[in-house]
C-alpha cells in the first residue's frame, strides 16, 4: 500500500458497469425491471405462505423468511445504483459506502444460513421423517433463524468496525455497482492484513461452514434416497431438493468465485458480473425455481392471486 501525506478521501465513486452513455440507459431500465421483480416476486411468495394454512410447515418458514432476505439483499446495492444512472452522480459518502458494506454482508450471510437450515430441514425430513415434527418444532425453527441473523450481524459489524481505521486517499474509483469489501480493501492506503486474515479467516465462516453443513446434508439425503426400493419415490425424494439445490448452487458458486480465490486470476469486470449474479440475479430468481416446481406453492400463489378484492389476507 502506498503511505504519503494524502488527504483523507470523503466520498467514493462507483464506476458501475459501463461507462457509455447509451448502454447505462439500457442497463438502467434492465436492473429496474429485475429489482422490481425481485421485490413482487418475494412478496408474492410471504404473502402466499402467510395466507395459505397448508404452508405453515417449517420449509416454507424457512422460505418466507429467505425472500424478505432477499428483498433486504438487493435493497442494499440496486436502488442506490439506479439513483446514480438518473442523476448521473456516481459519488457515494464514506459513511454510506461503510454502511452499504455492513448490510451487504449481513444480509448475504443471513442468506447463506437460512439455506442451510432449509438443506437440514430436507435433511430430517427424508432421513428420519418419524422424528420430523418432534425435531423441527416451532421453537427450533425460531432458535435457527435468530441464530442466522445474530451470527450473520456479527460478522458484518466485525467487517465494518475494521474498515473505520484504514486510510483511503488519492485513487478513490471503486470499479463495481456497489461497495463491496474486496474492492474497497484494495484502494485502501494503509496496511489491510488484519483485514484480509478476517476475510479468509473467521470472514469465510459465514459461507464455507454452512455450505459444508450443506454437502453433509444433501450427500446424507443422497445416500437415503437410493436405499428407497420404487424409481417413484426416489423421484419424489429428489423433487423436493432439487429448487434448493438449484438456489444454492447459483449463490454459493458465484459467492465463493468471487471471495475465495485468488485476485490475480480475476479481473474487476469478471468480479462484478459474479457480484450481479448473487446480488441480483438469484434473488430474483428464487421466487421462480420455488414456486415452478412446487405444486403447494403454485396452489397457494392462484389462490392469493385470484382472492376476491373485499376479502382481507389472513397474515
Amino acid at each position: 500500500m502506498e503511505e504519503g501525506n494524502h488527504s483523507r478521501i470523503s466520498e467514493f465513486i462507483l464506476l458501475g458497469l459501463s461507462d457509455q452513455p447509451e448502454q447505462e440507459r439500457i442497463l438502467f431500465l434492465v436492473f429496474l425491471f429485475m429489482y422490481l421483480i425481485t421485490g413482487l416476486g418475494n412478496l408474492l411468495i410471504i404473502l402466499a405462505i402467510r395466507t395459505d394454512s397448508h404452508l405453515h410447515t417449517p420449509m416454507y418458514f424457512f422460505l418466507s423468511n429467505l425472500s424478505l432476505v432477499d428483498i433486504c439483499f438487493t435493497s442494499t446495492t440496486v436502488p442506490k445504483m439506479l439513483a446514480n444512472h438518473v442523476s448521473g452522480n456516481k459519488m457515494i459518502p464514506y459513511s454510506g459506502c461503510l454502511t452499504q458494506v455492513f448490510f451487504f454482508i449481513w444480509f448475504a450471510g443471513i442468506d447463506s444460513f437460512l439455506l442451510t437450515a432449509m438443506a437440514y430441514d430436507r435433511y430430517v425430513a427424508i432421513c428420519a421423517p418419524l422424528h420430523y415434527s418432534t425435531v423441527m418444532t416451532l421453537r427450533v425453527c425460531v432458535l435457527l433463524l435468530m441464530v442466522s441473523w445474530f451470527s450473520a450481524f456479527i460478522n458484518a459489524l466485525t467487517h465494518a468496525a475494521l474498515l473505520t481505521p484504514l486510510s483511503f486517499c488519492g485513487h478513490n474509483e471503486i470499479p463495481h455497482f456497489f461497495c463491496d469489501l474486496s474492492p474497497l480493501l484494495k484502494l485502501a492506503c494503509s496496511d489491510t492484513f488484519i483485514n484480509d486474515l478476517m476475510v479468509y479467516t473467521v470472514g469465510a465462516l459465514p459461507i464455507i461452514t454452512p455450505f459444508i453443513g450443506i454437502l453433509i446434508s444433501y450427500t446424507r439425503i443422497f445416500m437415503a434416497v437410493l436405499r428407497v426400493p420404487s424409481a417413484g419415490g426416489k423421484w419424489k425424494a429428489f423433487s423436493t431438493c432439487g429448487s434448493h439445490l438449484a438456489v444454492v448452487s447459483l449463490f454459493y458458486g458465484t459467492l465463493i468465485g468471487v471471495y475465495f480465490s485468488p485476485t490475480s486470476t480475476r479481473t474487476a469486470q469478471e468480479d462484478t458480473v459474479a457480484a450481479m449474479m448473487y446480488t441480483v440475479v438469484t434473488p430474483m430468481l428464487n421466487p421462480f425455481i420455488y414456486s415452478l416446481r412446487n405444486k403447494d406453492m403454485k396452489g397457494a400463489l392462484k389462490i392469493l392471486l385470484i382472492r376476491k378484492p373485499g376479502l382481507p389476507l389472513r397474515l
